[in-house]
């Protein structure tokens, strides 16, 4: 049976980039950006692997997907990710006029909403799709931290 090509199916794309991240010791998050049902775009949190504090998931999705379309706006495109974005993301979503964001777990400590940031105001948000599947990887990957400290 072939999956629809909806949310989960998506968001599934964007779990298995978090689990890269977290096989090379990254922070679990992963994105992925569509156009017409066609992934254009796939990233990982490579934060550490890069020595850079931007390296984000969306900031990388962000710059794959703009040098596809060849050009800086999104405006026709949706970034699933497994991570509600910190507002460093949540900023630069804001500038690349993304149409819709799709994220999976909330994160209540940083999370753009907690930080009270916004983002563009034609960008539709949805929330909770395989939210316990990434909230289960991301607990998973500091428990493993913790207990190697």
């Amino acid at each position: 049976m072939i999956e629809p090509y909806d949310d989960t199916y998506f968001m599934k794309r964007a779990m298995a980039e978090a689990q890269a991240a977290y096989e090379k010791g990254e922070v679990p998050v992963g994105a992925v950006v569509v156009v017409e049902n066609t992934i254009i775009a796939r990233a990982h949190n490579l934060t550490e692997q890069l020595n850079d504090v931007t390296a984000h998931a969306e900031m990388q999705a962000i710059t794959a997907a703009a040098s596809y379309l060849g050009g800086k706006y999104l405006n026709k495109c949706t970034m699933y990710v497994t991570l509600e974005p910190c507002q460093m993301c949540a900023g630069a979503l804001y500038w690349s006029q993304l149409d819709r964001i799709v994220y999976a777990a909330a994160d209540e400590t940083r999370g753009y909403q907690t930080m009270g940031t916004s983002l563009h105001p034609k960008t539709k948000v949805e929330s909770g799709v395989l939210a316990e599947e990434a909230s289960a990887l991301l607990k998973r990957f500091f428990i493993e931290k913790r207990n190697l400290n």
